[in-house]
């Protein structure tokens, strides 16, 4: 979408800007199922980008070797709990430096969405 009054701009800012707070608002509610802390507390989170209703994450895990079942926990809830924010259509994850990447981001990013309360 083009913008082109400045207060048109400094709208869509300040309503990109409410979204990415409740965007991280949601991911602090996640924890690692492990150790029980949350994953930004454990900066897990390594880019967030937003664009219009999508929102794209990259992610890594606690170690490359981090038990599988734990990889998905944490990728599924950062899918799930994001996509029931209103304003937030669609997640993709984006998880690197694990040995099960590519299969959590292949499982994760094909799972349904949740429905909106």
């Amino acid at each position: 979408m083009v913008i082109y009054s400045i207060d048109g701009f400094f709208i869509m800012a300040q309503e990109t800007q409410g979204l990415r707070r409740m965007i991280f608002d949601e991911l602090t509610k996640i924890v690692d199922p492990e150790i029980n802390v949350s994953i930004m507390e454990l900066e897990l989170i390594d880019n967030v980008d937003i664009n219009g209703s999508s929102v794209k994450l990259d992610v890594h895990l606690t170690s490359p070797f981090c038990p599988a079942i734990f990889g998905f926990k944490i990728a599924q809830d950062i899918h799930d709990y994001l996509l029931k924010i209103d304003g937030v259509d669609d997640v993709e994850l984006n998880v690197s430096n694990h040995f099960m990447a590519e299969a959590i981001n292949n499982q994760v990013n094909a799972s349904p969405n949740p429905k909106k309360p």
